[in-house]
């Protein structure tokens, strides 16, 4: 199975100017993107320890107050990684998607609140509310995605690949059985554009979805890595694996462990060439609370996976994906930067 994409990637100042000549050196307008920042990462971050590439989940970045693409890129540069997997908005709003009236980040919350079964009868009010216009902005989003311009997603890879940051996957919210025949292949597209490898989502539970989606995949030749959370088995993706060499996935070993499989390296060793990426966090198992907490304090062998990964030579990155409460004083710039540090020592130890 093909495996991912390191091609390297660029930088946003730089787009409509002479980079050239200037070396891909020239200065930003806004104050993030200023001479210093460009000084700060002149030498391009290096997340590949070891021979495993340490990614992230633009996702781990929800909480930061700038979303978009440019703000994401300079995150992702400051907790020192260089390859990704980049959430649909920050591209599509650097596309021109319309700007939504729901807050994502309270929404999210709620989402996790209700996996969790900790929502009160206002919450659930507020989240079906959010969910309301939500779906009323993804119509909107579906006339747009209709008419998009692919190259907008060219120069979001070419202002990424500058600063040296790859990106591997993509999840757009495009693949579900709700988003037309056209939203799914705009989607393979932007990820083509982009230099994905993959397109991620939240496995469907239906095996005609899946059959679908792997047979739309092979036409434009990029991987569907499915995800999940506690509902993870050894045999959660089989169906998915059977149907298409170009279904794949993007297991969650953090939820994995959650789910109570006891075994977490021995599925990474069994289906490592269906594995596209990875996503890590500390999780702990169900008697002890199923707490997502800061690395090192869980069950899941975080460790242990990232020696197995060393040692076998496998190429799929191990993702972070920022879940645990992030502490007083810090910010998710700087927890990543710690979950990254961790690999590190347990890659070089």
């Amino acid at each position: 199975m093909k495996k991912t994409n390191n091609s390297r990637l660029s930088r946003r100042t730089f787009l409509g100017t002479s980079t050239a000549a200037m070396g891909g050196l020239m200065l930003g307008t806004q104050g993030s993107f200023a001479a210093p920042a460009i000084l700060k990462h002149f030498r391009k971050p290096s997340s590949l320890i070891d021979g495993v590439q340490i990614g992230v989940i633009t996702y781990s970045y929800r909480s930061m107050p700038d979303q978009s693409a440019e703000a994401t890129l300079q995150y992702v540069l400051d907790s020192g990684i260089n390859a990704i997997e980049l959430m649909g908005d920050p591209a599509e709003s650097f596309a021109g998607k319309p700007e939504s009236p729901v807050d994502r980040r309270a929404m999210w919350g709620l989402i996790r609140k209700e996996r969790n079964n900790e929502l009160t009868d206002n919450e659930a009010t507020e989240l079906k509310e959010m969910q309301a216009a939500r779906d009323m902005y993804n119509k909107e989003v579906a006339m747009w995605r209709e008419k998009v311009d692919y190259n907008k997603f060219k120069q979001l890879k070419k202002l990424y690949d500058a600063s040296g940051v790859s990106i591997y996957g993509f999840k757009p919210s495009a693949f579900g059985k709700d988003n037309t025949d056209a939203e799914i292949n705009y989607g393979f597209k932007a990820a083509k554009a982009l230099g994905a490898s993959h397109v991620t989502l939240e496995h469907p539970s239906d095996d005609a979805h899946t059959q679908k989606l792997g047979e739309m995949a092979a036409k434009h030749k990029v991987y569907v890595a499915y995800h999940g959370h506690t509902q993870e088995t050894p045999t959660f993706w089989d169906t998915a694996l059977e149907q298409s060499k170009w279904n794949a996935m993007n297991i969650d070993i953090g939820h994995y462990v959650a789910a109570g499989n006891t075994d977490a390296l021995g599925i990474i060793e069994a289906k490592n060439d269906r594995i596209l990426s990875m996503h890590m966090k500390d999780r702990q198992t169900p008697e002890n609370g199923q707490a997502n907490l800061p690395w090192g304090q869980g069950d899941t062998p975080l460790k242990e996976i990232l020696a197995l990964m060393r040692d076998n030579k496998y190429d799929f990155p191990a993702t972070v994906e920022l879940e645990y409460e992030i502490p007083e004083g810090s910010d998710a710039v700087k927890e990543v930067a710690k979950c990254l540090d961790y690999c590190r020592q347990a890659l070089t130890m």
